[in-house]
């Protein structure tokens, strides 16, 4: 394991076929999700890159301008007004610029998932979306997709079949259960394919989730 242009980079003992950009929810850092790793199965770990980058710091505006980690301001509580577009827009672009790394490394844009829990997982729709190569897949956890409205005409083509996993507690305090379902609703009415899995659970990550991943990860990237 290093840590590369502000990112936790976990290689594979195989030289690298595909890799996985895992962006963490507000607050934490990329070190956040760098244990579910070696749970996800040899046949996944071996060959694939798994990229954790770290959130800029910035003041929150709900938790009274507090800088911390964070891919957006959350400027309300109410999700139809959380997002700061701005901000949406920043991090969209970081996690582009780790895409170009990766293809920059060799990679092809079809060995590419982009990932995300929580914050991270709504820049993951967010970019997994629009951008201009077809992708692997879009790992979102107990998240929502921003800016719907506009996604409805940012959307590219070229990822219009890309495969989406989407997943959420059923007892989420934080981003509602029912937000996930709807966002889940919305990409289903643009046409998308989306595996939908939910768990007894809060605002967090269980081992049956971690074991559905490995799963999924090991069918859009075998």
């Amino acid at each position: 394991m290093t840590t590369v242009n502000d990112a936790v980079i976990i290689e594979p003992p195989e030289p690298a076929d595909a890799a996985v950009i895992w962006l963490h929810g507000l607050g934490a850092d990329g070190h956040d999700f760098e244990p579910i790793v070696p749970h996800l199965g040899v046949h996944n770990t071996r060959h694939i890159r798994f990229v954790f980058p770290h959130a800029p710091q910035i003041p929150v505006t709900i938790n009274g301008g507090y800088v911390m980690r964070a891919w957006y301001d959350v400027v309300d509580v109410d999700l139809r007004r959380r997002a700061d577009e701005k901000g949406v827009r920043g991090s969209e672009q970081i996690l582009r610029d780790y895409v170009a790394q990766e293809l920059a490394e060799g990679l092809d844009s079809k060995r590419i998932v982009v990932a995300g829990f929580s914050q991270g997982g709504a820049i993951a729709l967010h970019m997994g979306l629009r951008y201009p190569k077809p992708l692997a897949g879009i790992l979102a956890l107990s998240t929502y997709l921003p800016l719907p409205e506009a996604a409805a005409v940012e959307r590219h083509a070229s990822n219009a079949s890309v495969p989406i996993f989407l997943a959420h507690g059923q007892y989420d305090p934080v981003i509602p259960f029912e937000a996930g379902a709807n966002s889940r609703t919305q990409l289903e009415s643009l046409g998308y394919r989306v595996e939908w899995h939910s768990y007894p659970m809060p605002h967090a990550v269980s081992p049956d989730e971690i074991m559905d991943i490995a799963v999924w990860l090991s069918t859009v990237l075998p």
